[in-house]
């Protein structure tokens, strides 16, 4: 029996997966000023959703962890560029960056799919990709304030944010390809594994001080502390899987064009919960910039005429 359509529920998945990513990008930012690097960051992250995808499916679906050699080099692409790389550009990011901002550059990424299909696919895209384009660029001018002496944000966080959109973008276009044959949730689970070999090798294990998790760390909460493994444990479960998941039940209820736009209040919820948490104060410009940045790539999410399918719609930040 095919399960019921609820656009309302798939609305109220959709918020709360952007809301857990919201707060993860503050969680992120802690645990980066508590000492633990981008990289490493990174591979806690994707090495404990990978692994912790495979148990759920060992347990619940082991057919469907099935793999042939064939689709090794895919998957291997699709977990690095797309899952390896953006998280770990967002973290560079964050950390030169505020919080909001940053997701702000790296949701963009609508804006470089709808260029790509058109250049190089040649599909063919509504007239408002351009509209779309000219916000999103505009907005980032007000964002970045340029003519405050070339700039008032730092230049590698910029870098690195707009590096993350184009990693995204690839992600978002290959997981096209992969769930035409697989199943988003096999299908992120294994990219998860291959970002978490990825790092095993990038950032070898041996190392990692894993003392470090056992310090403790301010949480900019009066004079709450907490140990460094509770930050990565958040970031693991609650800014991973947890989101991950309630963005896939959300595809249940909404097309996936629908669910990103509605996932553009990330932006919005990170920006509030690091200004209420951290105390990082956004300039009238950069809400403005942001805002129209957004209006942007909403017009770029229904650029594209051409259908398509369901993506593994995780936002991996």
């Amino acid at each position: 029996m095919q399960p019921a359509v609820r656009p309302v529920t798939g609305y109220l998945l959709t918020v709360a997966a952007a809301g857990l990513f919201a707060v993860n990008g503050t969680v992120s930012t802690l645990a980066l000023e508590a000492g633990i690097e981008a990289p490493r960051l990174t591979a806690l992250r994707c090495t404990g959703a990978a692994l912790g995808l495979v148990l759920v499916l060992a347990v619940a679906s082991p057919g469907r962890l099935r793999i042939s050699w064939r689709e090794v080099p895919f998957v291997a692409v699709f977990g690095v560029v797309g899952v390896a790389l953006t998280q770990f550009l967002y973290y560079v990011a964050i950390g030169r960056l505020p919080v909001g901002i940053a997701l702000v550059f790296e949701m963009t990424a609508p804006v470089f799919i709808a260029l790509y299909v058109w250049l190089v696919r040649r599909e063919r895209v509504r007239n408002r990709l351009w509209l779309a384009l000219g916000l999103s660029l505009s907005g980032l001018v007000l964002v970045a304030q340029v003519w405050q002496g070339g700039g008032s944000l730092d230049p590698l966080g910029v870098a690195a944010g707009l590096t993350a959109a184009l990693c995204l973008a690839a992600y978002y276009l290959l997981g096209e390809r992969g769930t035409a044959v697989r199943d988003p949730v096999t299908l992120t689970t294994w990219s998860f594994v291959a970002a978490a070999v990825f790092w095993a090798v990038a950032a070898p294990w041996w190392q990692f001080d894993a003392g470090m998790l056992g310090r403790t760390a301010p949480v900019s909460l009066g004079g709450l502390e907490l140990p460094v493994w509770a930050l990565v444990g958040w970031i693991v479960v609650l800014g991973a899987a947890v989101p991950f998941w309630l963005s896939l039940a959300a595809l249940r209820h909404l097309p996936p064009t629908t669910a990103g736009i509605v996932a553009t209040v990330e932006p919005v919820i990170a920006s509030i919960v690091a200004w209420l948490w951290v105390e990082q104060v956004l300039t009238g410009w950069q809400i403005a910039g942001g805002v129209v940045v957004l209006a942007g790539i909403v017009l770029a999410q229904t650029a594209r005429t051409a259908a398509v399918g369901p993506l593994p719609e995780a936002s991996l930040t």
